[in-house]
């Protein structure tokens, strides 16, 4: 019977000093849940300047003509002058929500050259060389935070020479017959990937079509006097590696 009292009062006892220990515990600390991050918002917005370069191609056909650009006479076959160019970019863009909006100006030297020997007349290698183009285009593009795709297309000049010489197993053989140079208006159209690498700095690759359409060309001797007419089909692809810098425009942030 003692045992039980003595165990019961033990009980009751450890009962109540139990609240008075929890009491002595040092309260548990509050911590303060952290900032939201904010998230960098790449803005594509501001005037922009840079380079580029790369290579391209242009698809020529010769056919001979009446002099004074009459009926045809025959054609002399087709070539590719190609080669590498490099020059030059200035633009505005402008952002709303995603979409990207913008005008731009493109220089270029080149040296796209080419040549084949005259189907119509074998004694002849016509050849061809483009020095220089440029190119004013408004862009539309589509930009998911600091990647921005677009496409392009405006208005074209190039600036081309064309050469008649003595083909190779002929007399003379690479005498210069004839020569013209040509400055040609027409369109472009194009497509870019640009990647925005730090606040302003963004690179990006390019591919571009140029329409020249036909032009008939009188090709002069070297004294001056008409040698030959031809019309001149021409059309010109190419790819682009570019690096732009953007003023204004900083990443925005957002919560």
């Amino acid at each position: 019977m003692k045992k039980i009292l003595f165990g019961t009062i033990g009980i009751v006892a450890f009962g109540l000093s139990a609240p008075a220990s929890a009491a002595d515990l040092a309260a548990r600390p509050y911590t303060k849940a952290p900032p939201p991050v904010a998230a960098a918002i790449y803005d594509w917005s501001g005037f922009y300047i840079g380079i580029n370069g790369g290579g391209g191609s242009s698809h020529k056909c010769w056919d001979s003509v009446v002099f004074g650009g009459g009926a045809l006479v025959g054609g002399e076959g087709c070539h590719n002058a190609t080669g590498g160019t490099v020059g030059g970019q200035v633009g505005y863009r402008w952002q709303s929500a995603n979409w990207v909006f913008g005008l731009e100006g493109q220089g270029n030297w080149a040296d796209f050259s080419g040549d084949n020997v005259s189907v119509l007349f074998p004694d002849q290698r016509n050849r061809s060389k483009i020095d220089a183009f440029g190119l004013f285009t408004g862009q539309v593009g589509y930009a998911w935070n600091n990647v921005l795709f677009y496409v392009k297309g405006g208005g074209a000049v190039v600036a081309d020479k064309y050469n008649i010489f003595v083909a190779p197993g002929f007399a003379g053989d690479g005498t210069l017959l004839a020569s013209t140079n040509d400055t040609r208006w027409g369109g472009t159209v194009g497509a870019g990937l640009e990647f925005g690498f730090a606040q302003n700095w963004s690179v990006g690759v390019e591919y571009d079509h140029i329409f020249l359409g036909n032009r008939t060309l009188t090709l002069n001797a070297p004294g001056g006097i008409a040698f030959q007419t031809d019309r001149i089909s021409q059309n010109v692809d190419m790819g682009l590696v570019r690096l732009n810098y953007r003023f204004g425009g900083p990443i925005v942030a957002k919560y």
